[in-house]
């Protein structure tokens, strides 16, 4: 488990293979990312109550820190080194938040650029 507390109500767990759907939804969320799982919308997972961890991203928790390794795309005429800045800080934000996990590594692989559909 990926994080677990406790409290006079009883204790709370976190399964591992939530944090990668976190830094996946996050990193979409970075204007100019093509999401390597498009097919994850919030909408879907909230029909489906879905945790399968998606393709390209991966974490390593140890204790209570989390390393994360996550692939993108970039939309052509983006600035790569400023867009996988705004994925990292993200993708930490949203899991730190959401788990209380602290983050200690992002990083960002590039796997493709989309170039401009001719219209």
């Amino acid at each position: 488990m990926a994080k677990e507390g406790n409290s006079k109500l009883g204790s709370v767990r976190i399964a591992d293979d939530v944090i990668p759907v976190i830094a996946a939804l996050a990193a979409a969320e970075v204007e100019g990312v093509i999401s390597q799982s498009e097919n994850l919308s919030e909408e879907w997972i909230s029909k489906m109550g879905v945790r399968i961890a998606p393709k390209g991203v991966r974490v390593d928790i140890i204790g209570k820190q989390a390393k994360v390794d996550i692939s993108v795309g970039i939309n052509s005429g983006y600035n790569v080194p400023q867009t996988c800045r705004k994925v990292q800080e993200k993708v930490k934000t949203s899991i730190e938040t959401m788990t209380g996990l602290e983050v200690v590594d992002v990083n960002v692989r590039v796997s493709s650029v989309a170039l401009p559909k001719n219209e």
